[in-house]
């Protein structure tokens, strides 16, 4: 194996291959003679290209330029696996053998412009750890000969993806183009986590394993950046695209938002949630009965039961939130008494007094509608406020 002092930071660009003898010498020269050059006196740029054994002779063409060009290597893949296990084979052998710091996704059918190297390399020397090429934002379009259909599932599956993946987070305006193949990572503290067992990583060896990486890269708290991408037209080689490429990426999508912790303890305090709404409800009908033979005001009485139920509601919350929605940060021992009354307070005000304010304020302008009332009182207001008071002051991590 050819071996070199490491003097200088190591950018590996990572090439998946099958049926690219037409593409991947001319790629291989492009980039040897282009643009490494201007790229000698701070990265060791090296090039590897990952061939799926392709029968037209892909794998003999790099053999050939890796004679060339010493910072050529081929890793021949011993089953055809699919383009996310080739990238994962690929940033192995880039760590093991290579000694990479970084590591691009690449393509070697010119789609990806070797012009975006430098400047994703420059954004990495400013200190980002993992920087895509974007489509959507100024400068980056998709090819002009796409027809309607291909720039329909790009636009609208993107952003579907997106949408699932992020929103309402900082990542959803963040991240324009979360199916884009042109990427570069910082190996330390990102690529060195992630566990390179295809067959026990990815949820897909398809296309959609770039939505997965993506996420949980950026979930590993990666400074990240977009930059322009020209998408360009394929002339050659054969397309790594699938017919069930959407089907992969929607599907990726659902089980990264679906299987994230937050994702999960949010469902957990919504189920605790709906119990409470129940408690709340029925309580509120219990209270209002026991108090309108009292009470002349029925704005009263609506706030006055709301009140209540709304207690016995947030005693309900404590208890199952303690036990199920947040047992990681679960409370016990001496603290339980102190942050339940905690709980009790903030719920005073969450739970109690600012929702029913509304409810008592609503049956005084437009009637008395009190069920109604109190799904808007607790969807609108009281849930967020809860969500955002138990995570940051009663269960807050440590």
């Amino acid at each position: 194996m050819k071996t070199q002092a490491k003097t200088k930071e190591t950018a590996v660009i990572v090439i998946p291959t099958y049926n690219e003898a037409d593409n991947i010498g001319k790629m291989i020269d492009y980039l040897s003679t282009k643009t490494f050059p201007s790229l000698d006196k701070k990265w060791d740029m090296k090039i590897l290209v990952v061939d799926g054994n392709s029968p037209d002779g892909t794998g003999k063409v790099v053999t050939q330029k890796s004679k060339k060009y010493s910072h050529v290597y081929l890793l021949t893949e011993t089953s055809k696996d699919g383009i996310g296990a080739a990238y994962l084979k690929g940033f192995k052998y880039a760590m093991d053998k290579l000694k990479a710091d970084y590591v691009f996704e690449f393509d070697g059918d010119f789609q990806h412009p070797p012009e975006t190297i430098p400047v994703m390399l420059k954004a990495m020397d400013e200190g980002y750890d993992y920087v895509i090429g974007s489509r959507k934002i100024k400068g980056g379009s998709n090819p002009k000969g796409w027809g309607f259909k291909r720039v329909f599932f790009s636009e609208v599956g993107g952003f579907v993806a997106r949408f699932i993946m992020f929103f309402p987070f900082k990542n959803f305006f963040k991240v324009t183009d979360p199916t884009t193949g042109l990427k570069v990572t910082r190996v330390k503290g990102f690529i060195d986590k992630m566990d390179m067992d295809y067959n026990r990583h990815l949820i897909t060896r398809s296309f959609g394993y770039k939505l997965q990486l993506l996420y949980e890269t950026l979930k590993m708290g990666a400074k990240f950046k977009e930059i322009p991408l020209e998408f360009h037209v394929r002339n050659a080689g054969e397309s790594k695209i699938e017919s069930k490429t959407a089907k992969d990426i929607f599907m990726v999508a659902l089980k990264m938002r679906w299987y994230d912790e937050l994702t999960q303890k949010f469902l957990k305090f919504a189920v605790v949630g709906g119990i409470g709404f129940i408690v709340n409800v029925v309580g509120g009908r219990l209270f209002k009965n026991l108090l309108t033979p009292r009470v002349t005001s029925t704005s009263t009485v609506n706030g006055l039961a709301n009140a209540l139920a709304a207690e016995l509601s947030i005693i309900s919350n404590f208890t199952w939130n303690n036990l199920w929605t947040f047992s990681k940060e679960k409370i016990t021992g001496t603290s339980l008494l102190g942050k339940f009354l905690t709980f009790n307070a903030s719920s005073l005000v969450t739970g109690i007094l600012i929702p029913s304010t509304v409810i008592a304020l609503l049956t005084k302008l437009f009637g008395d509608h009190f069920f109604l009332y109190q799904i808007i009182a607790i969807f609108l207001l009281t849930i967020p406020l809860n969500w955002l008071v138990y995570n940051k002051i009663i269960w807050k991590k440590k």
